[in-house]
């Protein structure tokens, strides 16, 4: 089968005239165009990537942490075009959090899976959003052992936390076990987040949520990050930030390769308008998802609803709307990009009508001659 799409998304630019050439689910080459193809989709790019992800299809990790619980949030990202996902565990009782490793480690190398974030439970009250203050805690040993038992079985890591609330001690050998170190529900200053960053902190999660907001006399972790290499995570549904301030927070940066799309999707997306986290239900409402006390409780997005937004309402180039959901987080992750000019091309790619909308297979086989 030939692709001759009217845009094709190639080492991190929208590429017109090229042909490409698919054997079952793998791309075999890519030629200049010499002709209509079998498919004519207008955007041809790999899946997005999301490293933020509580769920989808109607589960919730923290609600039930199996193996299946990953599969099915997998399976519901992927019809959405997210090709992988990093799965995440908010703060909760060891036992979960465990459990959830244990998941983790049985699907890993399974499609779709990247994983496993860690999102608390090492976190500032005063920044706690959704997550339940009652289950708030220092770092301790706890996590790192269950960081470094998911470390041993070759998973990559990701641990939100609180940096100004974890002994240094301990954060040191937090990031020597290799997991990802990132800054989210803080309090931190900018002296603070700056420290962070030399002790190998090396993200920062969701940015301009829970976290102290930027002011005249107090730049804080927002501005710290901004104005630093640091990547970060951003949440582009224009509930969670407003697109002048992710414009700004993009415009501001020294690099442009350091700022990328997650959803931070709960059990809503692509399930039920409804689900429980910590004994609340959750629902959507005006696209929002809001809990008892008024905070947000995650998003009801999807990577490629972000991508859409980012470009149509923050002015985001296209090809640099879709690095920011594929090839920037694998980054983050020390993973090389999915589709490269090279001939290192793997599988996992995606078709987009004009409205950056995904084709699915069934609209995708009615374009065959």
């Amino acid at each position: 089968m030939i692709v001759t799409p009217d845009l094709t998304y190639l080492d991190g630019a929208l590429e017109p005239g090229l042909a490409i050439h698919v054997e079952g689910d793998r791309i075999t080459a890519v030629t200049p165009a010499t002709g209509p193809g079998h498919l004519r989709p207008h955007v041809f790019m790999p899946g997005a990537q999301d490293l933020q992800v509580n769920g989808g299809g109607g589960v919730m990790l923290n609600s039930a942490p199996t193996p299946d619980t990953l599969r099915t949030m997998a399976a519901a990202h992927r019809a959405l075009g997210t090709t992988a996902i990093l799965p995440t565990v908010i703060t909760d009782r060891p036992a979960v959090i465990d459990a959830a490793a244990d998941a983790a480690i049985e699907v890993n190398g399974e499609p779709g899976q990247l994983g496993l974030h860690i999102e608390g439970p090492h976190l500032a009250p005063s920044r706690k959003g959704t997550h339940d203050v009652n289950l708030i805690r220092p770092l301790d040993r706890t996590t790192l052992a269950t960081v470094e038992r998911l470390r041993t079985a070759g998973l990559t890591v990701m641990v939100t936390l609180a940096p100004e609330r974890a002994d240094p001690a301990l954060l040191a050998e937090l990031v020597a076990t290799g997991a990802i170190v990132s800054a989210g529900h803080t309090a931190a200053d900018a002296d603070e987040a700056r420290a962070a960053f030399e002790a190998g902190v090396s993200n920062v999660t969701h940015l301009y949520n829970a976290m102290e907001p930027m002011a005249s006399r107090a730049p804080g972790l927002l501005a710290a990050t901004i104005l630093s290499e640091v990547p970060f995570g951003i949440i582009a549904d224009g509930i969670h930030v407003h697109w002048d301030m992710l414009r700004i927070a993009l415009a501001a940066r020294p690099r442009q390769d350091r700022a990328y799309l997650v959803s931070d999707a709960m059990a809503t997306v692509g399930g039920p308008d409804h689900f429980d986290l910590y004994g609340q239900t959750i629902h959507v409402r005006d696209g929002a998802l809001v809990n008892a006390e008024g905070s947000l409780a995650g998003a009801h997005i999807d990577m490629l609803t972000s991508i859409r937004n980012v470009h149509h309402h923050a002015g985001i180039p296209l090809s640099q709307a879709i690095a920011m959901a594929t090839d920037i987080p694998r980054a983050v992750l020390g993973l090389p990009p999915q589709v490269a000019a090279s001939g290192e091309i793997l599988s996992d790619y995606i078709m987009l009508d004009e409205g950056l909308a995904l084709l699915p297979p069934d609209q995708i086989n009615r374009t065959m001659p």
